[in-house]
């Protein structure tokens, strides 16, 4: 195939060819469960979801695992805070995070595994490394991984080991500082339910053992791709790196990091889940489908600086590719959503996966789709609106596909559009009688009642008003 993909252990763009010929196995780290998601956390799994969907049109057979950690410190900590169950809240925040990843079209994974459903296979993993000399029983119950017995620690992140903490709470019954645990014995203050009795004591995994050992139980001791947010390629997937290598595992072959979405130049947190929820959003105006189109249409690896200003210009955009698709249903009638995809947007999405130059060539086509309306050149305007179909659901976007066409729950647009056609057509008998001030009257209303008319050879069609942003208070 000709797909190529930032590779971020070698620092290159590399050919990208499956291990096994015609499938691929693909391991994206998921959410920490200890509060809602917001549109920062799902960026991974939009951007990802258009990796899939590549390789698959590619023909290839895809083993997709994304786990998610229902058991962590943070976790544990809001159980505290809250006096909540630590699995209550983690269930709570999955749902939520499964309801938003269907509302804006992820595809789910092959598997989605919780760390607590693998904990044996977390055990066989740390006897191992133990046995072979890459981790030690601290005889406190905790267990860890020796950064000094392997050689190579760092090799991901590109830092000298020298230079590194493991990014944990620093305890006495360490070798090393860098060590990191694979093991964590169990604290008096922690819920009895929150540990597992194991040959090292009473304890609970710690972060990193836990995706090492999912990938193996999915995806075999090596696999295709691996991937996550650049802001968990230390410690976490230097770890993960570490620990499989050292137990005798190929572990992956590409390592694929999406950036991060950003609030003032800032990383989002946690407590924003509220104000940048998919919910949250919807009811400012944003749709989901405008939202992805915001979240997949810069490259997966820049930085994207979150304003309502600039989620507002994304759905702009998007709507105006959905206005072109609409106004041409309503010249051609039904239109294909098979045509051939141009070679310049298959060029753009091999070149590791080039949204923005795939987005620019979907809209210069509805462009030219416009200009074959403009000039009722019907033919045309319905094979043009086909190639901008099929560029669209490749990125899960068309807005004419039974995702997005009922995506609004309880749909009205028929309702409003038999009572806006009353109006059109006293409008419309206005303009004949050359009744100018009772016609302009009428498309006043529509318009103070949110609507926008435009006039086509056709005849009038109308769509929402969607001007938002900071300055229209939504």
């Amino acid at each position: 195939m000709s797909l190529r993909l930032y590779d971020t252990g070698t620092r290159t763009v590399r050919d990208f060819e499956p291990r096994v010929p015609g499938r691929v196995g693909v391991y994206l780290c998921g959410l920490t469960l200890q509060g809602p998601p917001h549109i920062g956390h799902l960026r991974s799994g939009v951007n990802y979801d258009v990796l899939i969907a590549w390789l698959r049109r590619s023909g290839l057979q895809v083993d997709y695992v994304r786990n998610v950690t229902d058991i962590d410190d943070k976790v544990l900590a809001k159980s505290q805070a809250q006096g909540v169950p630590w699995w209550a809240i983690s269930y709570a925040n999955e749902r939520q995070l499964a309801a938003d990843y269907t509302a804006l079209g992820v595809a789910p994974p092959t598997y989605e595994p919780r760390a607590t459903g693998h904990i044996p296979q977390m055990l066989e993993l740390i006897e191992e490394l133990i046995d072979r000399g890459h981790a030690y029983d601290a005889g406190t119950g905790d267990v860890y991984f020796s950064v000094a017995s392997f050689p190579e620690y760092g090799a991901l992140s590109h830092r000298k080991p020298e230079d590194m903490l493991s990014g944990e709470e620093e305890t006495s019954d360490k070798r090393d500082s860098r060590d990191f645990a694979l093991w964590k014995a169990a604290k008096p203050t922690e819920p009895a339910d929150s540990s597992w009795n194991t040959p090292y004591g009473r304890g609970r995994p710690g972060w990193h053992i836990e995706c090492s050992a999912m990938a193996r139980r999915y995806l075999g001791d090596a696999f295709d791709i691996h991937g996550g947010g650049t802001d968990i390629m230390f410690p976490h997937h230097e770890n993960e790196l570490a620990q499989s290598r050292a137990a005798g595992l190929g572990f992956t072959n590409f390592w694929v990091h999406n950036n991060m979405l950003n609030l003032s130049g800032t990383k989002m947190s946690k407590s924003l889940g509220n104000t940048l929820s998919v919910s949250a959003l919807g009811e400012r105006g944003f749709r989901p489908v405008e939202v992805r189109y915001y979240l997949l249409a810069p490259h997966y690896r820049s930085a994207i600086d979150y304003s309502e200003q600039s989620l507002a210009e994304a759905a702009s955009a998007y709507q105006r590719l959905e206005n072109f698709l609409h106004r041409a249903a309503d010249a051609v009638g039904s239109i294909s959503d098979t045509a051939d995809l141009p070679e310049e947007f298959v060029a753009a999405l091999d070149d590791d996966l080039g949204t923005p130059a795939a987005l620019a060539v979907v809209h210069e086509t509805a462009r030219e789709g416009n200009a074959a309306l403009d000039r009722v050149d019907t033919a045309a305007a319905g094979d043009i609106a086909a190639k901008v179909r099929a560029m669209l659901g490749v990125l899960n976007l068309d807005p004419l596909s039974s995702q997005w066409s009922t995506s609004t729950g309880s749909d009205l647009s028929p309702v409003v559009d038999s009572l806006v056609s009353v109006v059109l057509r006293q409008r419309a008998q206005a303009r004949a009688d050359r009744d100018w001030a009772t016609a302009d009257a009428l498309r006043d209303t529509l318009a103070d009642a949110g609507l926008t008319i435009e006039d086509t050879p056709g005849g009038a069609r109308w769509s929402l008003t969607k001007e938002r942003g900071p300055e229209h208070g939504r």
